[in-house]
């Protein structure tokens, strides 16, 4: 017997799991940058805050934490391996309240603004991803200022 594909209407056949629609991707270029730069530096949502209200105040004194640290190791108080023991933490963290707040990722070329429904791996590796460009960048700029404090 053969496999056979039904098409439904309104599927999009190269997206894993169900689109998601955000309001900033019609809004033109700058408010697109902004909706954009939102979504990946701030992972909480006022919709999960009225549901999850526990791991959005541990997840935001984890972020407070997590940027005080930054601040230390600007001023060259803070070793390198605790930084990165709490940047993972906060990773780790992030994909818990990504998955209540902001449970999508985006699906083909940046420049299409397609999203889709995430799951738990798409968020592992979206977080993952992300956090280590991020950290990786942080850490040139600590490097470059002379700051950074690395211990064997």
């Amino acid at each position: 017997m053969k496999n056979s594909v039904v098409n439904k209407p309104g599927l999009d056949p190269r997206m894993l799991t169900d689109p998601v629609a955000l309001p900033y991707v019609a809004s033109g270029p700058a408010g697109r940058m902004v909706g954009e730069l939102w979504d990946h530096l701030c992972p909480w949502s006022l919709g999960g805050w009225s549901l999850h209200r526990g791991i959005y105040v541990l997840s935001g004194l984890c972020a407070l934490a997590v940027s005080v640290m930054w601040l230390a190791a600007l001023q060259g108080r803070m070793g390198a391996w605790l930084l990165i023991g709490a940047w993972s933490l906060w990773s780790t963290l992030e994909i818990g309240v990504r998955r209540v707040s902001k449970n999508y990722v985006k699906e083909g070329p940046w420049w299409a603004g397609r999203f889709r429904r995430a799951s738990w791996m798409d968020l592992i590796c979206y977080v993952s991803f992300k956090n280590l460009l991020i950290g990786v960048l942080l850490f040139a700029a600590l490097k470059a200022a002379g700051v950074l404090v690395v211990t064997g």
